[in-house]
């Protein structure tokens, strides 16, 4: 009986030392594993985040750049020269392509998601306008076709009283 007992308990302590043995290299598995299950979307949310972020800045401040650019031209059509280099130099320097922009001018109090909206600023004294540029945001890993993506930057021009 206890030979019985003894050649049961080798046979049981032997699978359980094969077991330990084939659990081996598990680790690497299970590591792999969870670095695809989570920090590849991980690592692709942050970079598509932050190209999302770099074109909102980019409009923003294209928008800003323009409508000083604007503001201190002597007419309309040299404004809008002005304009779309300064524009193109605050998107560049965000890293988005410089001619992913528009740039149009808009009447007082309108809003910046109608492009329709044109408006020829006199660049008079106290004139009041909004300048706006809409640049296409461009994702990692989306294909070039789909580019309805767009952040829109407004700025408002108070042209000076004593101009």
């Amino acid at each position: 009986m206890i030979r019985i007992v003894r050649e049961e308990l080798r046979r049981r302590v032997s699978l359980v030392r094969r077991r330990e043995r084939n659990d081996s290299g598990a680790a690497i598995v299970e590591f792999v594993l969870l670095v695809v299950i989570i920090f590849v979307p991980l690592t692709y949310g942050v970079a598509a985040y932050s190209a999302i972020q770099r074109a909102v800045f980019a409009s923003t401040e294209a928008a800003r750049q323009a409508g000083r650019a604007i503001a201190t031209a002597p007419d309309h059509d040299t404004g809008l020269a002005r304009a779309a280099y300064a524009a193109s130099m605050a998107v560049s320097d965000q890293g988005v392509d410089p001619t992913d922009f528009t740039i149009w001018t808009a009447p007082r109090g309108a809003s910046c998601d109608d492009s329709s909206q044109r408006y020829e600023p006199t660049l008079g004294r106290s004139e009041i306008f909004v300048v706006c540029v809409r640049v296409t945001i461009r994702v990692p890993l989306v294909p070039e076709f789909i580019s309805s993506n767009t952040s829109t930057g407004k700025f408002v021009v108070a042209m000076d009283s004593f101009r």
